[in-house]
């Protein structure tokens, strides 16, 4: 009998302790995991960042040295923007932040030192792949605009007001056609945080209705994150400033 007792105290315990372990090789599901390489690195800081109250805060940051080869893990409750920065101790800060959507699980970003922010390759976010994409049709239009507008100033500075008026036109139809595609991509994607995070940082002074339609299509989980808060909120006051006035 008093084997018996011992027996069943032994196996409570190994139990107890394969528990424990478990557990402790669980990865915690409101963690989001940012790690990859820059080719050519030697030494370096990088820092993990992202926007607080209009701010650009470090949430984290690791020193590179010899290997180039990285990894933050900060616990993360919904989908939103961060920045890794890279600060080589050179004096020049341009192309050394790379924007990414984050998300919890793993993000993975690959990127070469020379070309940091035009090299980046980043997988593992849904939002991420949709930016990107959003992004690609994005440079279209700023490209196109850019010529109209250098064609519009040409055409100022030679005197040729028909033609200026001309290319004016097609500046502010480029515009429209380039705030409508922003609405109808935010509305096609309105299960994603990405929806609410175009709104707010692209077409946030377009009608009403249009960003009406954004938010009535956004899922419960959407409308409960960051941006789904901010951009419900941010349509509230828009109302009320309008009724004011």
């Amino acid at each position: 009998m008093k084997q018996l007792r011992i027996a069943i105290i032994l196996l409570s315990a190994s139990l107890f302790i394969f528990s424990c372990g478990s557990k402790q090789n669980e990865a915690p599901k409101d963690l989001m995991i940012v790690k990859g390489t820059i080719e050519g690195l030697r030494k370096g800081t990088l820092y993990l960042q992202k926007i607080e109250d209009t701010l650009l805060v470090n949430v984290d940051s690791t020193l590179v040295q010899g290997i180039p080869k990285f990894e933050f893990q900060t616990p993360l409750d919904t989908a939103e923007v961060f920045y890794l920065y890279l600060d080589k101790e050179d004096g020049d800060s341009l192309n050394d932040r790379i924007l990414f959507f984050g998300e919890k699980g793993t993000i993975e970003i690959n990127t070469l030192l020379r070309t940091f922010e035009s090299s980046a390759q980043i997988t593992g976010s849904k939002n991420q792949e949709l930016l990107q994409e959003f992004q690609s049709f994005s440079r279209k239009f700023n490209d196109q605009n850019l010529e109209l507008v250098k064609g519009f100033y040409e055409a100022q500075a030679e005197g040729k007001t028909k033609k200026a008026d001309s290319l004016e036109q097609k500046i502010d139809n480029l515009l429209k056609r380039r705030y409508l595609y922003t609405i109808n991509f935010a509305a096609n994607n309105t299960d994603e945080n990405i929806a609410p995070y175009l709104a707010l940082t692209q077409v946030y002074d377009a009608n009403l209705s249009l960003l009406d339609s954004i938010a009535v299509k956004m899922t419960p989980e959407v409308s409960s994150s960051k941006y789904g808060k901010e951009f419900l909120k941010f349509l509230e006051e828009r109302r009320n400033n309008e009724l004011k006035n």
